[in-house]
């Protein structure tokens, strides 16, 4: 059945929060990044369909992003949004769920594994926060073009271009909707800012006690989070498998949709 993007509502924990869903069986729970304008919608739009031939496929807008309520914990945004996420789980009655994230959403699902790893079964970590960057200076530029996003005079469409644009490898396929969509949910006052929270090095952390099966996606252009932030989480989760996209940047399930969407399918389906 063709998705429709209908959204639904439910209150997750105290706030009010909007998700999609599709399909039925088996719950995975698709997590987006934190940049400038994101929201569950926006950031899998390419892939919900497909992911929800075989599977119950759910993707909520974390709080301050999409139509989310701004209401979240204090703290590190990873612990704060996997607190959200189990509490999100909760209100669907959902015990276990499998989980993709990108980014932000990469680092959240880790950081819920780590604190409740009964509550997950497997992970899909693309373009992921949390790892050690060994041969990249940090603060990447897309990083510090997001930070000072809604610095000064705010959102405009000429900052969210310049964001974009190192979002991805090919910046032609972004369309104007694509750009319309984002600088309007970026806008909204209830957006929470995640580079004021205190940093997180999830690679510090016991990754070696995780025992799920993941799998690593990176973009082999990534100008976000650089390609040599997949290495640490790659040598210390035991389960960890890498697949790398050329001609890639921060959104491989946009940039290469049809690749992604088979390439987890089969790694969820995998016994």
């Amino acid at each position: 059945m063709p998705f429709n993007e209908q959204p639904k509502f439910i209150d997750a924990g105290g706030t009010r929060t909007r998700y999609f869903e599709a399909g039925s069986g088996e719950p995975t729970i698709l997590i987006h990044g934190g940049g400038p304008g994101a929201s569950g919608i926006s950031n899998y739009r390419k892939n919900i369909e497909a992911l929800a031939a075989k599977r119950r496929v759910i993707v909520p807008d974390l709080p301050g992003y999409g139509e989310t309520e701004g209401k979240l914990k204090d703290g590190p945004a990873y612990e704060a949004m996997a607190s959200f996420v189990g509490s999100f789980m909760d209100a669907l009655d959902i015990r276990k769920a499998s989980f993709v994230g990108n980014s932000l959403g990469g680092g959240t699902a880790l950081t819920l594994a780590l604190r409740a790893p009964e509550r997950v079964n497997r992970l899909v970590l693309m373009g992921s926060g949390g790892g050690l960057h060994v041969f990249n200076t940090m603060p990447s530029e897309g990083l510090r073009r997001m930070a000072t996003f809604h610095a000064g005079e705010g959102p405009t469409m000429e900052k969210l271009k310049g964001v974009i644009e190192l979002l991805v490898y090919d910046p032609s396929a972004i369309t104007e909707d694509l750009l319309a969509e984002r600088l309007k949910a970026a806008s909204v006052p209830q957006t929470v800012n995640i580079f004021t929270r205190p940093p997180m090095d999830l690679w510090r952390e016991n990754l070696g006690s995780l025992q799920h099966k993941v799998l690593i996606i990176w973009g082999r252009e990534d100008r976000v989070l650089p390609l040599d932030g997949s290495l640490v989480l790659l040598k210390t989760l035991p389960n960890a498998q890498l697949h790398v996209f050329p001609k890639c940047g921060h959104w491989a399930q946009w940039e290469k949709a049809d690749e992604f969407n088979t390439l987890v399918g089969d790694f969820l389906d995998r016994p």
